[in-house]
Formats: C-alpha cells, sequence, structure tokens
C-alpha cells in the first residue's frame, strides 16, 4: 500500500491510504454496476450480495442487517474496545427513470435510477473500507472502523431507525457520511458547523361536513372553502406560533374535493410537506399543525383528520467531527478544496444517526470543473465526475486515520 499522500501544505504530514491506481479503476466499474442496476429502497439484494462478495473477498467479515438489506463491517482488532468510527452509506435508488442519453452504464432496470449519487456513496465507503483493511493488515490503522450500508434512504422516515434498531451504532463513537452535491466541483467538498439539511415531514388532511346545494351554503358545512382556508390560514398561523428564525414552511402540493359545481361536497383531502431548519421547532411541529388546522376547520364546521407523517429531522453536524473531516481533506488535498455551504431545505435520514452519537456529513463535489450544465439530484439526467469516487475514499481514510487521538 503506498504512502503517497495528495498533501500540499507546507509542513502537513503525510498520511497513508492514498488510493492505488488499480482500485481506483474497481471502484468505477464497480459504481457503474451498480447504477446500470439499482434497487428501491428495501429492494437492494443484489446490491448487498455485491458489498459482502466484494468485502469478503478482502478477507473481511460482514453481517447483512436482520432487515434482509443493508450491512455492516468492522475492520480492526477484535480486542479493541475503544468506540469505533462509522463511516455511512445510503445504498437505494429512485422510482424514476434513467432518462441519460450515450450513456454506457445508464440504468438497465425500468423506471429506476441511482438518481441521488447513492452509487457513489456506496463506492466511497466500499474503497474506503478495502484500503483501510490493507492499512490494518500492515498495522497502520491506528483504530477500529465500522463499515455501514445502509438501506432505503429514501422511503420516510428512512432505513436509518431500523438499521439502528439492528444495532448498526453498537460500539460507534462518532459517525461520518459524504452527499453528492452538483453544485461543488470534483475534487472538493462543502462543510458546514450545525445544522447542513433541514427536517422534512409529510401532512394529509381529510375535511368532512355536510354538503348541498350551492344556492343554500348556509346550511351545510362549506368544505371547498374551508378547505382553501386550510390552505392559505394555516401556514400563516403557524408562522405566528415559532420564531421566525427556525425556518417552519407549510407548502401544499395537491388538494382535491367535489365533483360538479353547484353541489358542496362533503370530503376534501389536502396533503403537503412541513419543511424545518431548526430541530427545536420540528420537534414542536406536528401540535402546532394540529392545533392550527382544527382552530380553522372549527371556524367552518369542519370535522378534520390529520395524519402527520414524521419523516427525518436536520443532519446537526457536530463541530468537533466536522472538524475532523476538515482536516482529513486539508490533510489530502489542502485547505483550498474546502469550502462553506449553506442549510439545505432537502431532508437526509443520517439525522437520526445524530440522535444518537455525534457525526457529520459534508458535500462531496460531483459536478466536472468547468462544466456548467445543470445535472441535478432526483433528476433523470443525473450523473457524477467519478473522479468524486477518489476524494471520496481518501477523505473518509485520512478521517479514520486522524481520528486516532478521539
Amino acid at each position: 500500500m503506498s504512502r503517497e499522500s495528495e498533501a500540499d501544505l507546507p509542513g502537513e504530514p503525510l498520511l497513508p491510504g492514498a488510493l492505488p491506481e488499480a482500485l481506483r479503476a474497481e471502484l468505477v466499474a464497480f459504481r457503474r454496476d451498480l447504477h446500470m442496476h439499482p434497487e428501491l429502497g428495501n429492494q437492494e439484494f443484489r446490491t448487498t450480495a455485491a458489498l459482502k462478495a466484494r468485502l469478503e473477498q478482502a478477507g473481511l467479515q460482514p453481517r447483512v442487517l436482520a432487515i434482509g438489506t443493508g450491512l455492516i463491517c468492522d475492520i480492526g482488532d477484535r480486542d479493541d474496545v475503544r468506540p469505533m468510527l462509522a463511516l455511512r452509506a445510503d445504498i437505494d435508488a429512485l422510482p424514476i427513470p434513467d432518462t441519460k442519453t450515450d450513456c454506457a452504464y445508464r440504468s438497465t432496470v425500468p423506471d429506476r435510477a441511482h438518481a441521488c449519487g447513492h452509487d457513489i456513496h456506496t463506492t466511497v465507503v466500499l474503497g474506503a473500507g478495502l484500503v483501510l483493511a490493507e492499512l490494518h493488515r500492515e498495522g497502520r490503522l491506528p483504530r477500529p472502523v465500522r463499515l455501514i450500508f445502509q438501506p432505503a434512504e429514501e422511503v420516510l422516515p428512512g432505513g436509518a431507525p431500523d438499521a439502528i434498531d439492528s444495532g448498526v451504532l453498537d460500539g460507534v463513537g462518532r459517525i461520518i457520511g459524504v452527499h453528492c452535491d452538483p453544485r461543488v466541483d470534483a475534487g472538493r467538498i462543502g462543510l458546514r458547523h450545525g445544522a447542513i439539511t433541514s427536517a422534512c415531514d409529510r401532512l394529509e388532511v381529510s375535511l368532512d361536513g355536510a354538503g348541498g346545494h350551492t344556492a343554500r351554503p348556509h346550511l351545510t358545512t362549506d368544505l371547498v372553502t374551508a378547505a382553501a382556508r386550510v390552505v392559505t390560514d394555516v401556514p400563516a398561523l403557524v408562522s405566528r406560533r415559532v420564531d421566525a428564525r427556525s425556518g417552519l414552511a407549510v407548502t401544499w402540493g395537491r388538494i382535491e374535493s367535489g365533483h360538479a359545481c353547484n353541489v358542496i361536497p362533503q370530503h376534501a383531502e389536502l396533503s403537503g410537506t412541513v419543511r424545518c431548519l431548526d430541530l427545536e421547532a420540528w420537534r414542536a411541529a406536528p401540535d402546532l399543525l394540529h392545533a392550527a388546522i382544527d382552530e380553522i376547520a372549527n371556524l367552518y364546521r369542519a370535522k378534520s383528520e390529520i395524519n402527520y407523517i414524521r419523516g427525518v429531522p436536520p443532519v446537526v453536524n457536530d463541530p468537533a467531527v466536522s472538524e475532523l473531516l476538515r482536516h482529513a481533506m486539508t490533510a489530502r488535498r489542502g485547505a483550498h478544496s474546502i469550502e462553506d455551504t449553506e442549510q439545505s431545505l432537502g431532508g437526509e435520514d443520517f439525522s437520526w444517526y445524530l440522535e444518537h452519537v455525534p457525526g457529520a456529513m459534508a458535500r462531496l463535489g460531483v459536478r466536472t470543473p468547468g462544466d456548467r450544465t445543470t445535472r441535478d439530484l432526483h433528476r433523470g439526467d443525473f450523473d457524477a465526475d467519478e473522479s468524486a469516487i477518489t476524494v471520496g475514499v481518501e477523505l473518509f481514510t485520512a478521517a479514520a486515520l486522524l481520528d486516532a487521538d478521539a
């Protein structure tokens, strides 16, 4: 295993664990295979089998999770009881078609695509594990590391709670992860202390009441008006009951009621999302929304039924673990390869791990430098500059080496 490093700062210590060229090529091929065979959440059997086989080929002992897909793999001395650093990847794909053209590795599965970069995340953690296993054999891995390949990130409330129930955090002291960012150039990462993603929940509302003729609305429960007022008034009401800095936003995506222009219906349905920048406001959101919807519905004598579906809390990066990632990237590629990043309104179930142990997520640049073509996440034409795999692997291996003194 080469001791070469990408460090370019004067006085920066050289770290082992640079990615050999043969392994680099193998990882690109592995990623392309995953990209061609995407699997939805809790159905990642082929992906799990491929990971298990490659880790076993490296002499490791991966363990498939009790839920049937996903796996963990520990690297290091079994009698070392110090808390492990966990490297986490999500392995599932999205239920959308792959619309790329002139791409030899586009999805072969109809209406399935790795359009959120989970194939990159998975390959990064696999590559880091293979490098760290070699360092352990050479006696150069200072403390044990756990690889976590988690299923069903795209399925609310995410696969992380089931993985946690399966024991993936047993013996873990800190956890790190990356997420592809098509706004950041390959070769760079984005870091942030504190919240880096937002909470995202789903809201479904049913309104019921006596319908009737539009000529006599005073004898009915005017559900169309009631539904319209819920749509407009609930977001405004909630915004006055939380700190404006929490960024609590209710956005409706569907409203349905009635079948004829002169008939007041007896039933209306609404659904939307609740997003929030702040963890405490997210915890208070269900009670706030229930109260606000009931208040508006009662004004129109409508009976409300509310289904508040918890999604994920915000990912709140621990400052010390964020600094570990900063030091790791600096050691590999220099401080100039790190940029500050903003908090996004997207959700990520990596947040559930941070309810139990400190950790941090970095944004992994996947845009080819100089390319300003928009290939955003969750779009069928999404793709990544595969040099990002090397960056992610060397970030994770450096973090594992620098975590020795934690």
